[in-house]
C-alpha cells in the first residue's frame, strides 16, 4: 500500500474563507507600515496630491508582486515562507536626501535599482554566512526587532505621529478597546476565530471608531477606481556614483534585517532557513527592490511585524501570505479599495501592534531559552546587543551629528543590534580565547566550544 508524505504546515492550502481572512489580516497588519515610506518620501519631495497617490498605489503594487515572488518563488528567487514584502525604513533618510540634492525622484530610482541589483549579486555571499546566526544571535535580533517596533505601535495607539490629537486619551481608549478585543477572541473564541483575533479586534475597532468620528472616508470618493503604474512614471532613472554608494549601505542593511527576520519565521514554522534558500530570500529581495525602482517606488525588505502575526495565529502555511499578496496587488490596481483600507485609523492598528510586536520580542526569548548561558559570555552577547539596538530607539537623535552612512546603519535599531550581535558572537565565540578555554571543559563541552555550547540545547531539544 503506498503511502503518501505528509505535506508540511508551510506548504499546505487551507480553505479559500481561511486564506482570505487570514491574508486580509496581514495586510492590515503591514498597510500602514507600507504606505508611511512613499508618504513620507513623497511629501519631502513636495509632490502633488496626486502624484502622492499614484506613489502609494504603485507602492501597494509591488509590495504585493514582492510578496508573491518571496512566498510563491520562481527558480531561485523567493524562500517560500510566509513572508511579507514592504518597503525599508532604513532608505527614508538617504532617499530624501538623494532627492533633494541630485535630479529628485529619478536619482532615487538610479539608485534604487542599482542597490537591488547588488543585493541579487550578494545574495549567494550572504548565504553563506548563515552558519554565524546560531539560537544565542538570532534569539537576540529576533528580541530586538520585537522591542524596537514597540514604539511604532505606541505612536499609533496615540494617534499617529504628527496627528493634532496625538495622546489624546479617546485614541489610547480605543487602541485597548481592540488590545481587550484580540484578547477575549484569543481567550475565549474557538480555534479557528481565535487565529484571526488581529482582524477580529480590527473589525471591532472599525466597527466603534466610525460612529465617534475617528474615521474619515473622504479620500474613498476621490480615488479612482482603476490606476496602473507605468514604468519610470517620474522620467528616466539618473545614475549618480554618490547616491548609489548610500543606497548600497541601505542595501546591507535592509539584507540584515532580512535575514533575521527569515530566520525567525523558519523558527516559527518550524521549517529552518538554510544557506540555500537564505540566498534565494535575498535574490527575491533584490528583484523586489529592482522593479520598485521601474515601477515608481523603492527598496523592498521582509516586515517583521507580519513575522508576529505568524507566530499569534499559528497559521503556517505560505499561501495565506500569498493571498496577501493578491489583495495588494488588487489595492494597488483599484485605488478605491486601497483609499478604503487607508481609512483604518491609527489607534486600531496601535492595539493590534501591540499584541503583534510583543510577540516579535517573545519569540525571541523562546530561541533564546535554548543556549547555554553557564560558564560562558553569551549573556554579555545578549546584553550589549539589546542595548545598543534599543539605544537609537530610545534616543532618536543620538548619532545625529555622525556621517550619513553611519546613520543609515545605526539609526535601524535592527540592524544596530544584529550586527552587534553578530561581532560579539564572533569575538567571544569563535576566536580562540586561553582564558576562557577551560570553563566548557567544566561543564563536559569541547574546549574552545563557546559556539559548540551554544548549538548542543538546540541539538538536545531537536
Amino acid at each position: 500500500m503506498a503511502t503518501t508524505t505528509p505535506v508540511h504546515p508551510v506548504d499546505e492550502v487551507p480553505p479559500v474563507r481561511q486564506l482570505a481572512a487570514f491574508g486580509l489580516q496581514h495586510v492590515l497588519a503591514m498597510y500602514a507600515g507600507a504606505v508611511a515610506v512613499p508618504l513620507i518620501v513623497g511629501s519631502a519631495m513636495k509632490l502633488s496630491p496626486a502624484d502622492l497617490a499614484y506613489l502609494i498605489t504603485a507602492d501597494l503594487l509591488v509590495c504585493g508582486i514582492a510578496t508573491l515572488i518571496q512566498c510563491v518563488g520562481f527558480w531561485r528567487f523567493g524562500v517560500r515562507l510566509p513572508i511579507m514584502q514592504g518597503c525599508t525604513f532604513a532608505a527614508v533618510s538617504p532617499m530624501v536626501l538623494i532627492g533633494s540634492k541630485g535630479d529628485g525622484m529619478p536619482s532615487i530610482y538610479g539608485s534604487v535599482i542599482m542597490a537591488g541589483l547588488a543585493i541579487v549579486l550578494l545574495a549567494p555571499v550572504f548565504g553563506k554566512l548563515l552558519r554565524f546566526f546560531p539560537p544565542l544571535v538570532t534569539g537576540t535580533v529576533i528580541l530586538i526587532i520585537g522591542v524596537s517596533l514597540l514604539p511604532v505601535a505606541g505612536n499609533w495607539a496615540a494617534g499617529g505621529v504628527g496627528s493634532k490629537d496625538f495622546g489624546e486619551p479617546k485614541n489610547l481608549a480605543l487602541a485597548g478597546f481592540v488590545l481587550v478585543a484580540i484578547l477575549g477572541v484569543q481567550r475565549f473564541a474557538p480555534v479557528f476565530l481565535s487565529r484571526i483575533a488581529v482582524l477580529i479586534g480590527i473589525a471591532a475597532g472599525l466597527a466603534v471608531a466610525v460612529p465617534f468620528g475617528f474615521t474619515d472616508f473622504s479620500g474613498v470618493g476621490d480615488a479612482d477606481w482603476v490606476g496602473i503604474s507605468t514604468p519610470f512614471h517620474f522620467g528616466a532613472p539618473v545614475f549618480h556614483a554618490s547616491a548609489i554608494v548610500s543606497m548600497l549601505v541601505v542595501a546591507l542593511v535592509a539584507m540584515t534585517e532580512t535575514t533575521g527576520d527569515l530566520i525567525a519565521v523558519g523558527e516559527l514554522t518550524g521549517r529552518k532557513v538554510e544557506p540555500r534558500s537564505l540566498a534565494d530570500g535575498l535574490r527575491a529581495d533584490g528583484l523586489s527592490t529592482v522593479l520598485g525602482g521601474v515601477f515608481n517606488t523603492f527598496p523592498y525588505t521582509a516586515y517583521a511585524q507580519n513575522v508576529g502575526l505568524v507566530g499569534m495565529t499559528r497559521m503556517r502555511s505560505r499561501w495565506v501570505v500569498a493571498t496577501a499578496g493578491g489583495i495588494l496587488v488588487l489595492l494597488g490596481l483599484l485605488p478605491k479599495l486601497g483609499a478604503i483600507v487607508a481609512a483604518v485609523p491609527a489607534p486600531v492598528l496601535g492595539g493590534a501592534g501591540l499584541v503583534m510586536f510583543g510577540t516579535v520580542a517573545a519569540s525571541g526569548l523562546r530561541t533564546l531559552a535554548q543556549v547555554d548561558f553557564k560558564d560562558n559570555h553569551n549573556l554579555t552577547v545578549v546584553a550589549v546587543s539589546v542595548a545598543v539596538g534599543m539605544l537609537p530607539v530610545g534616543v532618536p537623535t543620538i548619532y545625529a551629528k555622525f556621517p550619513d552612512w553611519f546613520q543609515t546603519v545605526m539609526n535601524s535599531g535592527i540592524s544596530a543590534g544584529c550586527l552587534t550581535a553578530i561581532v560579539l558572537n564572533l569575538l567571544f565565540n569563535h576566536l580562540p580565547s586561553k582564558a576562557t578555554s577551560a570553563a566548557p571543559e567544566a561543564d563536559g563541552l569541547p574546549s574552545g566550544g563557546g559556539e559548540q555550547g551554544v548549538e548542543k540545547p538546540r541539538e538536545e531539544a531537536v
